[in-house]
């Protein structure tokens, strides 16, 4: 297990606690992670797809992740008092992750490997 601190730059990131509770799979990634609120008691497990889909779905996607980020950001930007620039940019930045990975999923779909271990 290790944790991660990307995330903290402020009070509340600071405060918040992501642990990484798997090795990694095959292709390198972690599949199970904890997010912890300790003032608060609270511990949020996070768990991605392992293994291909054509065995099964187990877990969440990055895309249904960034999915819910791009959601609140626009949210945030629909709002005058709450629109920024730098919101702004993390929100086109986070829409063109999703292009990327949208497209090495169209790329696989062609080859005919989609959903399975195959590079």
């Amino acid at each position: 297990m290790r944790q991660l601190a990307d995330h903290q730059e402020n009070g509340l990131n600071e405060n918040i606690v992501i642990t990484v509770l798997d090795p990694p799979g095959p292709g390198g990634g972690n599949h199970e992670y904890a997010i912890e609120l300790p003032a608060a008691g609270i511990i949020l497990p996070i768990k991605f797809q392992k293994g291909p889909i054509n065995e099964g779905m187990n877990g969440v996607s990055n895309e249904a992740l960034l999915a819910i980020v791009i959601d609140r950001l626009r949210g945030f930007q629909s709002c005058k008092k709450f629109s920024n620039r730098e919101t702004a940019l993390a929100l086109t930045k986070l829409q063109e992750g999703m292009h990327w990975l949208h497209e090495r999923t169209r790329e696989r779909k062609a080859r005919g490997v989609e959903g399975t271990m195959t590079p």
